[in-house]
């Protein structure tokens, strides 16, 4: 994890190599900053006890509700609230910034083969 210097998300995604595995580029407080490369959907899921912040750093992200969508482009950025079903969506590659507490689980309450761990966020 970068402390005490300037971290790029743009140069942090291009080490990014797997699609949907995010990476800890740093931490504020009880928050971690992510960053993670999108393709193709990901799972229906939901934190029950976190909010969820995505950032469009390149591309175009929708993540899909029970009621509707939000489309994302470069610079825009929504919250999902806790206990909110979603599904991130990228039609192409979309670089992301995630911004989420520390307690907060990847696939919340789905566990599935794209499922990372904290420690293999931290490492990645």
């Amino acid at each position: 994890m970068k402390t005490m210097k300037g971290v790029n998300f743009e140069k942090e995604l291009a080490e990014v190599t797997e699609y949907w595995s995010p990476r800890v580029v740093g931490r504020v407080n009880d928050q971690y900053l992510k960053v993670a490369k999108c393709k193709g959907e990901f799972v229906w899921h939901k934190h029950d006890n976190e909010d969820e912040l995505f950032l469009v750093v390149y591309g175009q992200l929708r993540i899909e509700f029970e009621d509707g969508a939000a489309v994302l482009e470069k610079g825009d950025f929504t919250v999902v609230p806790k206990n909110t079903l979603h599904k991130p969506v990228a039609d192409e590659e979309c670089g992301i910034v995630l911004i989420e507490t520390i307690t907060t689980l990847h696939t919340g309450d789905t566990v599935t083969s794209l499922t990372k761990t904290i420690d293999q966020q931290l490492s990645n």
